[in-house]
């Protein structure tokens, strides 16, 4: 009897040991792990407010471009490629939607600024003149009045480019302004030319304007319309954001690409100028065609031509534009563009 108390006491107290253990070693019930991702906000300054021709970037809310990556997109407008870089400079926005022609200016004051990727490497300005004036090369030029947006804009700019080309300066023609209307003083025989570009060259059209003379400045001398630009602390400290946003970006446009109806459908709610959908799809047809090169064929959407660029600059340094020589191998980066 005293033997099965004992045995009794010692299953007991074994019994009791392996209870306590349990209740040390056993983990404490933890709530289940988030499944939320982290949202990161990354900003984009324009040179234009919200246009047909950029609807991949306005359509985040319907096709989530940005929001796969992780990213809470704001689309900041602008007046002008200047505008977009400011806003960088003053850290209102994380990447500037700019052109060459203003981001050659801000490296000449001395700003930091990286290239990391290439919206438009077709050029899309042109010439325009009625078939009467008989103009149909640069060297045509000579001697006439030619319409731009503005002295400060990209159509003075591209004309200066055209110009030098052939030979030709600025005092050898007459330049005036005549506004984003610049196709009514054409028409009304006020300019021999208007320096514009292809979109607003289809406007034009669409408003009455008869046979046209076009000569297109990418036939001589084809460097970018518009580029992603950041400032150099942004480039060094945030390079994951702008991967990030670049993958987003690059998926955007591939859709655009494929899917030109559709994008021209969304651009009726998403940008201010796109209330007619056969406009929309029309000048969409027109971005699309000036986002692909043999540089993107090669390597992939929102590859450099490095040489070209460099070779814009460098016109821009002889024309007078600016005063110092750029190196643009330093200042373009593609290590943050998306493998093709």
């Amino acid at each position: 009897m005293k033997k099965k108390l004992v045995i009794s006491i010692i299953l007991l107290g074994l019994l009791s040991i392996v209870a306590a253990c349990n209740q040390t070693t056993s983990p404490e019930k933890q709530e289940p792990a988030s499944t939320e991702k982290t949202v990161e906000d990354i900003r984009v300054a324009s040179w234009s407010q919200p246009i047909t021709e950029q609807t991949n970037l306005l359509v985040d809310e319907e096709k989530k471009f940005f929001t796969d990556q992780g990213l809470d997109m704001t689309f900041i407008p602008g007046a002008g490629g200047g505008d977009a870089i400011k806003n960088i400079l003053t850290g209102k926005a994380d990447i500037a939607y700019t052109d060459p022609g203003s981001l050659f200016f801000a490296l000449d004051k001395g700003e930091k600024l990286r290239v990391i990727y290439n919206i438009y490497p077709q050029n899309v300005f042109n010439i325009v003149s009625l078939k009467e004036n008989n103009i149909t090369k640069p060297e045509d030029l000579k001697g006439k009045t030619i319409g731009v947006y503005s002295l400060s804009s990209g159509t003075r700019q591209n004309l200066l480019v055209l110009l030098h080309e052939a030979g030709l300066t600025e005092d050898d023609v007459k330049i005036v302004e005549t506004g984003l209307l610049n196709f009514a003083p054409l028409m009304q025989g006020q300019v021999d030319a208007t320096a514009a570009t292809d979109t607003g060259l289809y406007l034009g059209k669409q408003k009455g304007l008869g046979e046209v003379n076009v000569i297109d400045v990418k036939d001589y001398l084809n460097f970018p319309s518009d580029v992603f630009v950041v400032t150099e602390e942004t480039y060094q400290e945030k390079r994951e954001l702008l991967q990030s946003f670049l993958r987003g970006y690059k998926n955007s446009v591939e859709w655009m690409i494929d899917n030109p109806d559709n994008a021209a459908k969304l651009a009726v709610t998403n940008a201010i100028d796109g209330k007619d959908e056969a406009n929309n799809l029309e000048i969409i047809k027109l971005r699309n065609a000036s986002s692909v090169s043999n540089t993107t064929e090669e390597k992939g959407l929102g590859a450099f031509d490095v040489d070209i660029l460099q070779q814009a600059s460098d016109t821009y340094k002889r024309l007078g534009l600016v005063e110092n020589t750029l190196d643009m191998r330093a200042i373009i980066s593609e290590d943050l563009i998306p493998k093709k």
